[in-house]
């Protein structure tokens, strides 16, 4: 079981014509981890252990870098529990 929930918002400071795209490759940064995840409008919350989710965070910022873009913001909470947490247990109920 994931012991940690990481949610990530990243801020690229670019033009707002340029902001959807970068914020994409992120995603598909995401998305190619193989982690669980779920997408918001504010956020992207990821489920694993918290080393792999931290490198997640680096990397999401290196994906900026490699842009050109010049300076992001990286907004981060973690909800970490060493027997185990679960995106699931948290909003199953809404769904």
């Amino acid at each position: 079981m994931a012991e940690a929930n990481l949610s990530l918002q990243i801020l690229p400071v670019v033009e707002e014509d340029h902001l959807y795209a970068l914020v994409d490759k992120v995603i598909q940064l995401i998305r190619d981890s193989g982690l669980k995840y779920v997408v918001g409008p504010m956020e992207t919350t990821i489920e694993g252990d918290i080393d792999t989710l931290l490198g997640l965070v680096k990397k999401s910022l290196q994906v900026c870098k490699e842009a050109g873009v010049p300076r992001a913001v990286a907004v981060v909470k973690i909800d970490y529990k060493p027997s185990g947490v679960t995106i699931d247990e948290k909003i199953n109920q809404y769904r």
